[in-house]
């Protein structure tokens, strides 16, 4: 793994780095773009992979040309599909195995049917609105996967999610990344963009953590 200082440069400098792939590999630059995509969906171990500033910095590329955006969001949303299914498979499928005991020192059967219970209520809206969340994004799937959620249903929010992320942060660096004041300060809209992606899970955190004061000052009170 890079050292935090050399990813945190990878990840400002994006454009950068995106633009030597693209003059060494050319067409290939698409399947190694797609490939980034799937892992930092596709797996619960790569949640550090550039998500938003990598979908953003190609359609910068594309809207100079050295990128075609129709072939670039075809082969995007089906990594992201892509991964996204099989991260839900690596949990439908290890699931079993992780919580085979009824209780154990890290898991619990309790969590799986708490899970599954969730993702019955909010499944939906959570696969689609994850997809905007860093590090969130990686493990929707793979918890959806462990509670077993109907395959069916995730499928088609996870294609629903895949088409408005990859849309929105492509064609956002497609029709707003070729302004010279966001090629002259690239770095400081990829942070903006990262620190854009995190408010939702504040947000979500906030609202957690006022209403389990909530139950804890309503169990309190009806205690007395």
């Amino acid at each position: 793994m890079l050292p935090l200082s050399e990813f945190l440069n990878f990840i400002l400098h994006i454009d950068k780095y995106l633009s030597t792939i693209i003059q060494t590999y050319h067409t290939w630059t698409y399947l190694l773009i797609g490939i980034i995509i799937f892992l930092e969906t596709g797996f619960v171990m790569t949640p550090f992979l550039p998500g938003d500033s990598l979908l953003f910095a190609s359609g910068s590329f594309a809207a100079l040309g050295a990128l075609n955006i129709g072939i670039l969001f075809f082969v995007l949303v089906s990594a992201a599909i892509i991964g996204d299914s099989v991260n839900y498979l690596v949990g439908y499928h290890l699931g079993p195995k992780v919580f085979k005991q009824e209780q154990g020192k890290l898991f619990k059967k309790e969590y799986l049917l708490r899970t599954n219970e969730f993702y019955n209520k909010h499944g939906k809206k959570t696969i689609i609105l994850a997809r905007f969340i860093p590090i969130i994004r990686t493990f929707a799937p793979f918890i959806a996967g462990i509670g077993k959620m109907n395959y069916a249903t995730f499928l088609k929010y996870n294609a629903l999610g895949a088409f408005m992320w990859v849309g929105l942060f492509t064609f956002g660096g497609y029709f707003f990344g070729s302004l010279p004041i966001v090629q002259d300060n690239f770095s400081l809209v990829i942070i903006g963009i990262i620190t854009c992606s995190f408010i939702p899970l504040f947000i979500e955190l906030y609202k957690h953590k006022k209403q389990k004061k909530k139950e804890e000052s309503f169990n309190s009170t009806s205690l007395k």
